[in-house]
């Protein structure tokens, strides 16, 4: 039986607003060294690494005395970017996840299709939820937009559903689980999987 290669990709980004540097490995235990300088995308990042079974380094800086944004977004890219590396071809994925995930009276349904069209759809956030800030200076409008980073960088349809929720702590990690655990059903390699799962022969 051969050994499946090995999926994981290093990735660094430097602007005049941020420098990224990121390591993953697809297959790992969800471990994960997080420091982006925004404590709060912190915490969802390390939840994503948790709960996708990826183990993710991620050192980030950037000009966050004007806001987070800049640097949060250019992560995001990043690992988008190390995601698509990492996925290689393809060959022999379950390609689709779906999970739907509590946090408290938070709800939020993900699914994942590893399809090579990016594309998010993204709903159910309560009414003024882009304008809170969570952990001091994170705006709720980032959760959305870190899910269009990814999803545009890595290839991946995205749909991202809040069911329900009032904190909005608990939604931001909600939606992050779900999408972890969605991303962790659609990476994973299927023993029943021939190539590449697509009647196109290629994602």
């Amino acid at each position: 039986m051969s050994t499946p290669a090995s999926r994981t990709a290093s990735v660094r980004r430097a602007t005049s607003e941020s420098t990224i540097e990121l390591e993953l490995n697809l297959d790992g235990t969800g471990q994960s060294r997080i420091d982006t300088t925004v404590p709060f995308f912190d915490h969802l990042l390390t939840a994503f690494a948790k709960h996708s079974l990826i183990d993710l380094t991620v050192t980030a800086t950037g000009d966050t005395h004007i806001d987070a944004h800049h640097t949060v977004e250019d992560t995001a890219i990043v690992l988008g970017q190390a995601i698509r590396e990492a996925l290689g071809d393809k060959s022999g994925i379950s390609r689709y996840g779906d999970a739907l995930v509590p946090l408290d009276e938070a709800l939020a349904q993900a699914v994942v299709d590893i399809s090579g069209r990016p594309y998010l759809v993204h709903s159910g956030e309560p009414e003024g939820y882009e304008f809170h800030l969570i952990g001091g200076h994170f705006t709720g409008a980032l959760v959305r937009h870190t899910f269009e980073a990814i999803a545009f960088h890595a290839g991946l349809t995205v749909h991202v559903t809040v069911l329900g929720g009032r904190d909005p702590h608990h939604i931001a990690e909600a939606e992050y689980k779900a999408f972890a655990r969605a991303f962790r059903q659609a990476k994973a390699l299927d023993p029943l999987v021939q190539g590449i799962p697509s009647t196109k022969g290629a994602l």
